[in-house]
């Protein structure tokens, strides 16, 4: 028997507005990285949600250095 495919991108969020519109926010399973799309009429348009700082936003924890006296 075939092995099941893994889904790189899942959904996480997704939100109707009304028949034209809606807004999704999708997770790349391998990086976790979070992007954002938002589709209007026949357009749409896809970016990566971003921290303060400009950063990619992820749904993983930051590993901070330990020793930064070096």
């Amino acid at each position: 028997m075939p092995k099941k495919k893994e889904t790189r991108f899942q959904l996480v969020t997704d939100e109707r507005h009304d028949m034209m519109s809606s807004t999704r926010v999708i997770r790349d399973s391998e990086t976790g990285v979070l992007y954002l799309y938002h589709a209007w009429g026949y357009g749409g348009g896809l970016t990566p949600l971003l921290d303060r700082d400009g950063k990619p936003l992820t749904d993983r924890p930051v590993i901070e250095k330990q020793d930064k006296s070096n």
